[in-house]
């Protein structure tokens, strides 16, 4: 450790806190790392991974700095390439299908959270409204499920609550859109309830944790989201009795 520390000209303790993962190593540490190991051939592969790693990992706060409105058009182009749309959600309405109330006050409680100087929550559950058109689209499907407890969550007050679980009994009967529901006592559980997740195609998924946006391309990673997915589907309760899970959601609220 010492030895490569002279060799790079830096403290022996950055050396530690790169190995220990403490600190993220710049193109230049990259390069003289590869250069005090007699190894220069590996400097572009291993820029190439920190690339990919950076862009997988995107931190919300950096996404919201333009405001909550801004950040729902920053998907444009991958929906427009995507033709299958599955997304998973434990505890939220997906937002393909959320009603300009549910949104704007979710977007609302999200902007309050992250302490952004200007609130467009409402600006941005319109934004969310219409991006959600193309669900309409004939050429594109959408497999959206969730867990019952999504319709239990109460998302701004009770008539934006109620709205938006009624606007689910016709949105699930879009030709493009298949809606399942998971119901609480569903007897054998073959996958545990997991993190909300987006797979566009077989080719991205996305994840979203509080602090950020994780956009998982690696097809081994990728192949275990669909497995996980599809297990979650084969659970799901759909037509009619999803419509019964969502009526007496609706019935709850009163």
């Amino acid at each position: 450790m010492t030895e490569l520390a002279h060799r790079c000209a830096w403290h022996h303790s950055k050396t530690s806190r790169i190995e220990n993962a403490r600190t993220s190593p710049s193109t230049k540490d990259i390069r003289l790392w590869c250069q005090a190991c007699d190894a220069p051939e590996e400097v572009e592969g291993l820029l190439s991974k920190v690339l990919a790693a950076e862009s997988m990992y995107t931190e919300w706060r950096h996404q919201v700095r333009s405001g909550m409105a801004h950040l729902q058009g920053s998907s444009t182009s991958l929906f427009q390439r995507t033709k299958l749309f599955r997304v998973y959600s434990s505890i939220l309405v997906p937002g393909f299908l959320q009603t300009q109330g549910y949104a704007s006050a979710l977007l609302s409680a999200i902007a309050d959270f992250r302490e952004i100087p200007v609130n467009d929550g409402s600006a941005a559950g319109a934004a969310r409204i219409e991006r959600s058109r193309i669900m309409h689209e004939a050429s594109r499907r959408f497999v959206l499920l969730v867990e019952e407890s999504a319709l239990r969550h109460q998302i701004g007050d009770s008539e934006a609550m109620a709205a938006q679980l009624g606007h689910l009994l016709t949105a699930g009967a879009l030709p493009t859109v298949s809606l399942g529901v998971i119901p609480h006592a569903t007897q054998q559980r073959d996958q545990w309830p997991v993190e909300t997740f987006h797979m566009y195609d077989d080719k991205i998924v996305s994840v979203e944790l509080l602090s950020a946006r994780v956009r998982i391309t690696q097809p081994a990673e990728v192949e275990l989201y669909l497995r996980a997915f599809e297990r979650l589907r084969s659970m799901a309760v759909y037509g009619a009795e999803a419509r019964a899970l969502v009526v007496r959601a609706i019935a709850a609220l009163r």
